[in-house]
């Protein structure tokens, strides 16, 4: 990854930042608990995919037509994101198949 990767990387998340800081403050509480569960538990290519971006379309979306965010993901905001990642690859899909890649024995 060159330097010129990494400025454009940068430019791209504060204009992400951006759009955040542009919804309505219930959805920007909203959006900060999903990116932090995300985070957490979510997809490898949660920096860099779109997931994040698309999370903003959808709710700039609901903002514009006058939804709450909570009409728009529910009461259990942990259920949505799971189902936002259901058929993604995790981190801990990864930690799982090294696991089983190099079994550790106890043998002696």
């Amino acid at each position: 990854m060159g330097i010129q990767d990494i400025i454009e990387g940068k430019k791209q998340w504060r204009a992400h930042v951006a759009r955040v800081k542009a919804l309505p403050p219930d959805y920007q509480i909203v959006y900060k608990e999903m990116q932090k569960y995300l985070f957490k538990v979510g997809p490898v290519d949660l920096p860099d995919g779109p997931l994040l971006p698309g999370i903003v379309d959808f709710f700039e979306e609901g903002a514009a037509a006058g939804k709450g965010v909570l009409e728009l993901v529910g009461n259990d905001v942990a259920a949505f994101c799971d189902d936002l990642i259901k058929d993604s690859r995790t981190y801990a899909d990864v930690y799982q198949e090294s696991i089983s890649a190099n079994p550790h024995t106890d043998e002696k």
